[in-house]
């Protein structure tokens, strides 16, 4: 059972940024299995009949292709994916606890879906009331954007804010929480999850290319 991610976790966090390494992973493997990965595993276990089956990150870096080789990294991100690259998401890391949802990474065909979506009046009039939903909410509105408009669009069309994303997510991050080793952080990440299923209900079906069935 989920009983909240212990402040060992912050703290282990908080070390491995300093010590980014394979001793020191080696000398605290067990906190990060007790107080980290068990944990979160938990926590997406329990979350599961509502928002379906998730997956906790590796903890280790891909450093192939980087110029930073340290090996591990310093967040654990749990997932439910709803389509390629969109769904749920929770973290914890040394500043605390991070709760998102949204289209995180997709392919161009997908992006070109969820702009061909965007365009259209009434779906994308439907995502502009979530987004300002969320926003009204306290949510924070993220996603890689262009500089400028994409190609083809009018400069002066309604949604040109929206149709700039590559992608789009809404997230919040509670900063050392006090409830952080409590069961009130699975209250919180499923509250949150909730508030997140308009915008994630409706970037699944655009990104698949099929019709919305999220109310305006």
């Amino acid at each position: 059972m989920f009983t909240g991610f212990p402040t060992a976790a912050l703290d282990f966090y908080e070390d491995l940024e300093a010590y980014n390494s394979k001793p020191f992973w080696a000398a605290h493997k067990a906190v990060y299995d007790d107080c980290v990965r068990g944990p979160m595993l938990a926590l997406l276990t329990a979350l599961e009949d509502e928002f379906g089956q998730g997956k906790a990150f590796r903890p280790y870096r891909d450093v192939r292709f980087s110029h930073d080789k340290t090996p591990y990294k310093t967040h654990q991100g749990g997932f439910v994916q709803t389509a390629p690259g969109v769904g749920y998401y929770v973290q914890i890391d040394a500043a605390g606890l991070t709760i998102a949802g949204g289209f995180y990474s997709g392919s161009p065909a997908q992006v070109a879906a969820y702009r061909k979506a965007v365009d259209d009046e009434r779906r994308g009039t439907e995502l502009g009331k979530i987004v300002r939903r969320l926003r009204q909410s306290g949510y924070e509105i993220g996603g890689e954007t262009l500089k400028t408009k994409p190609r083809g669009v009018d400069p002066d069309h309604p949604r040109l804010d929206l149709l700039r994303h590559r992608s789009l997510t809404a997230g919040r991050t509670e900063v050392s929480p006090p409830w952080i080793d409590s069961t009130r952080t699975l209250d919180e990440v499923r509250d949150s999850w909730r508030a997140f299923r308009p915008l994630v209900s409706w970037l699944t079906a655009a990104t698949a290319n099929r019709p919305s069935d999220q109310p305006v």
